[in-house]
């Protein structure tokens, strides 16, 4: 272990002075949402939602982190991975409209042995919270230990960039003019006051920017319409990432007449974010096969499908496993192998589950009430086109992640 990984393991576990700026960031919120105690009603009801503590990490380690990402990236835009992995996808998926998604997320477990990717996701949420949070989050511990990272001042440029390369990508030349931010029931969703974020910088950006539920969508006369409204291109926060369910037909139709930009989308969750593509990322025999980066994706925990053919197996070797739907999301229906039940694994057996070896999350010590408590942490890389816009904590109690621990939730990095 290099002097860098004992450094940011004893400020994790030892360090109680840098902490939550809670007034700063209520004004943050409040000069970003006006509105009647907006701030004050979100730290109210969401006392989870941000740490009252930073998470330190060693700078090698955001290297390999992003060494994976690149290393994904490039898998992603290599014809035989693409046949590899769209075999198994709906056939949405092998529609390229030329977008590669918005707010890709990719989630690692750091420890001695290096930080572990635990999943990818197309449609990450909290970036905008996480912008918001570091720029509230008191230094302290003296400037030559830690520093800020210096992407959260480009964060808004690289943002704003990224939509209009999704845009151009699929329309160039044409003026974009209106977004939806689009979600099931987005006013019921426990990130809803991101979107009210997201809303607030698109509209500083000269865009007619809107929060829609896909219900009030309407495919009509070859254009996609919101409350009578055309709608030019949707932020997709659906996690129905094949556009099947009842209430998204609108939308369904729509993208595929291209009619809309859809960001993030089918192809762009099966290429990357389809759990099963791991089995291919963590084998190095097929990694090589695929001429891929065998050095990088070695940070990928061991992945396989669970089948009729090996589930004796990973049964008995469950203590050292976790168990995830294929096309789950949010760590919901996902088991720790050393606490299921028999029950449980017979439900399992009649899913799609793909079994993954066991990386266990380091810790972060939180003072709560004068009391140390250890909690559990994992890092999110949120990226596009395989460059970084912004890395987080989430700091947690339990099996995953939850926004429901005393202490817990999203927490700033500082990197050493």
């Amino acid at each position: 272990m290099g002097v860098h990984d004992r450094r940011d393991a004893a400020l994790n576990r030892d360090c109680f002075c840098i902490t939550l700026d809670r007034d700063g960031l209520q004004d943050a919120i409040r000069a970003e949402v006006p509105g009647e105690d907006a701030a004050s009603r979100l730290i109210a009801t969401h006392p989870h939602l941000f740490a009252q503590a930073p998470v330190f990490m060693a700078r090698d380690d955001l290297t390999t982190m992003l060494g994976v990402v690149s290393a994904i990236e490039t898998a992603a835009a290599t014809p035989a991975y693409q046949e590899a992995v769209l075999a198994w996808a709906p056939a949405i998926a092998r529609h390229d409209f030329g977008p590669r998604g918005a707010f890709m997320g990719y989630d690692f477990h750091l420890g001695t042995a290096g930080p572990k990717l635990i999943e990818v996701n197309t449609n990450a949420g909290g970036a905008f919270l996480n912008a918001f949070l570091g720029r509230a989050q008191m230094a302290c511990c003296g400037e030559t230990i830690v520093r800020r990272s210096s992407q959260l001042h480009g964060f808004d440029a690289a943002v704003w960039r990224m939509f209009l390369s999704e845009w151009e990508s699929q329309r160039p030349g044409d003026p974009l003019r209106t977004i939806a931010i689009v979600d099931d029931r987005p006013e019921e969703q426990y990130l809803f006051p991101e979107f009210l974020l997201a809303q607030r910088f698109l509209e500083r950006h000269g865009l007619r920017a809107m929060i829609a539920d896909p219900v009030d969508l309407n495919f009509t006369g070859g254009r996609l319409h919101c409350h009578g409204e055309t709608i030019d291109l949707v932020y997709n926060r659906l996690v129905d990432f094949s556009l099947e369910q009842q209430g998204h037909q609108a939308l369904r139709e729509a993208y595929l007449a291209e009619a809309v930009v859809l960001t993030p989308n089918p192809r762009n969750h099966a290429l990357f974010a389809d759990k099963r593509n791991l089995t291919l990322l963590s084998e190095p025999a097929v990694a090589q096969r695929l001429e891929l980066d065998v050095a990088s994706l070695a940070a990928v925990p061991r992945t396989r499908l669970l089948t009729p053919d090996n589930a004796g197996a990973l049964w008995s070797d469950r203590k050292n496993l976790f168990f995830k739907p294929a096309g789950g999301h949010g760590g919901k229906a996902v088991y720790r192998g050393d606490k299921i039940t028999h029950r449980v694994w017979d439900e399992v057996l009649q899913g799609d589950y793909i079994a993954q070896e066991l990386a266990k999350p380091t810790e972060r010590s939180i003072e709560i009430d004068g009391e140390v408590q250890s909690l559990k942490l994992d890092v999110r890389l949120y990226t596009y086109r395989g460059s970084a816009l912004l890395f987080a904590a989430r700091v947690y109690q339990g099996q995953t992640t939850n926004f429901r621990t005393p202490g817990g939730g999203f927490a700033p990095v500082f990197i050493i």
